[in-house]
């Protein structure tokens, strides 16, 4: 995968590298990182979890049951009846007594959620809108918080940067010196050692004359 990322932090007195050290480079990194395989989550981040992890055995027995119905979307589960908020049917003139206690307890239990509903529909109209806009207020002013906090942060960065640039470009010429100072004592190490290297034929050639003078 190409490079294409520039970082600030980079050296700003080197000179850009040409085309073809960049490639080069490139090919060592590439090199590099197919020795180790990518890791598709960040190495900070807990592991995902398993498919199967958040499935108790309620949740598996539940599913089980609704896999194996012929109709799945009428077979749900009845913990809560539902019925009892609906509106009743009115029992017939000559039902027994039971049944009318049973219809009037359900009349009582749809007539409370009826009223309970009233009543939040009636908070909700009254104090929702002013509730809501509060809640956006507040919800801006840690907007704008944040953004402060964003816009310091970049301008500690931009600080940081120009320090590190004015760093660099006041020891520039210096360190051009001392790479022009490496340069040439390289340079002279690699003359002695050719110079070393001559002596050291002309005494192998010395030696190989004496020996033929005393032979």
């Amino acid at each position: 995968m190409p490079i294409t990322i520039v970082h600030e932090s980079l050296p700003y007195i080197d000179t850009d590298p040409t085309p073809a050290e960049r490639a080069a480079a490139e090919a060592l990194i590439a090199q590099e990182r197919a020795l180790v395989p990518d890791d598709p989550h960040h190495a900070l981040l807990p592991p995902p979890p398993e498919p199967t992890t958040f499935l108790t055995p309620l949740l598996t027995t539940e599913l089980s049951r609704l896999a194996s119905s012929p109709d799945p979307s009428k077979s749900k589960l009845a913990a809560l009846d539902l019925a009892r908020y609906e509106a009743p049917d009115p029992p017939s003139d000559d039902a027994p007594v039971s049944e009318l206690q049973a219809a009037l307890a359900r009349s009582y239990t749809s007539h409370a959620h009826v009223r309970s509903r009233r009543a939040h529909l009636a908070l909700l109209d009254s104090y929702g809108r002013n509730a809501w806009l509060v809640g956006n207020h507040a919800l801006e002013g840690e907007l704008r918080q944040l953004e402060r906090e964003l816009a310091e942060a970049r301008r500690e960065v931009d600080l940081t940067t120009l320090r590190r640039r004015e760093a660099q470009d006041a020891v520039a010429g210096e360190m051009a010196s001392l790479e022009a100072a490496w340069r040439a004592g390289v340079g002279r190490v690699l003359e002695t050692e050719a110079a070393v290297e001559g002596v050291r034929k002309e005494i192998l050639e010395l030696r190989r004359r004496l020996a033929e003078q005393e032979s």
